[in-house]
């Protein structure tokens, strides 16, 4: 009689090991290079389609700014995070996110941005003028435009506006002649403001953002999320969810993919 009573209570562990993983909710913090809204609308669809590849539950999350974000991911408040290549290279060593995936054939290039219409020819001609960033700490938006400016001997007083939609709207209003932002955020860009600016400087290319799992989260957790963003780009559903992120799919990837970014021995303070 105690082979029955051994395995029914075997299958209750294991029915109960499913159900925790089944209804355990995790949270991907999202870097807040755009507005929450438009965040919100362009990355639940991905998740949507990861949850059911990777049976498990996953909840949107970012912050009012990119420096708040910053102290969340320093608390390892998030299970899995979208940041940019200088953040991973910093919340790899502490509290220790590891790289899951990154965008495929794609390399992050810092660009500025002028009005169509303006006189700006070349980065020499922002010389003593105030220019649009979206926080200190933005990897190709702020600190590779302003390496090169000041490799450049171009002197110029940065504006933090907090996103780089806020850049790009802020130099098609006039505000500022000009500010850095990436490629991928201008180009998902309404159309009414992107048509208004062009692209004046665009640096060299690196690593692009990285996804990355908190240091508790299971190894075959990590594993079954890495697989379904992979799949993803075999999904039926494959453009309508990639396509918002100007992604044209996912790959794996490894922290020393991150050595390019770790060799600028970037200090932004």
């Amino acid at each position: 009689m105690l082979l029955p009573q051994t395995l029914l209570l075997t299958i209750c562990l294991l029915c109960s090991s499913l159900f925790t993983v089944s209804a355990e909710t995790l949270t991907l913090g999202v870097v807040p290079q755009q507005a929450a809204t438009k965040l919100l609308r362009d990355w639940v669809p991905l998740l949507q389609v990861v949850e059911q590849q990777a049976g498990v539950k996953i909840r949107f999350a970012t912050a009012p700014s990119i420096p708040v974000f910053e102290e969340r991911v320093a608390a390892g408040e998030y299970d899995i995070v979208y940041m940019n290549p200088y953040h991973f290279t910093v919340f790899n060593d502490d509290p220790g996110y590891t790289a899951i995936a990154k965008a495929e054939r794609s390399a992050i290039t810092g660009i500025m941005v002028v009005r169509q219409d303006s006189r700006y020819e070349s980065l020499k001609d922002l010389t003593n003028t105030t220019l649009a960033f979206p926080a200190p700490k933005a990897f190709a938006a702020t600190l590779l435009t302003q390496a090169n400016l000041n490799k450049e001997n171009i002197p110029f007083e940065p504006k933090y506006v907090g996103s780089h939609d806020a850049v790009y709207r802020g130099v098609a209003a006039g505000l500022f002649p000009a500010g850095g932002g990436i490629n991928r955020t201008l180009n998902t860009l309404e159309p009414e403001v992107r048509d208004q600016l062009r692209v004046l400087w665009t640096s060299p290319g690196y690593t692009p953002h990285a996804i990355a799992a908190h240091p508790d989260l299971a190894a075959d957790l990590r594993q079954r999320i890495q697989d379904a963003l992979i799949s993803v780009k075999h999904s039926p559903d494959a453009d309508r969810v990639l396509n918002p992120l100007g992604i044209s799919g996912f790959m794996s990837a490894e922290c020393a993919d991150w050595d390019d970014v770790r060799a600028l021995a970037i200090n932004p303070y």
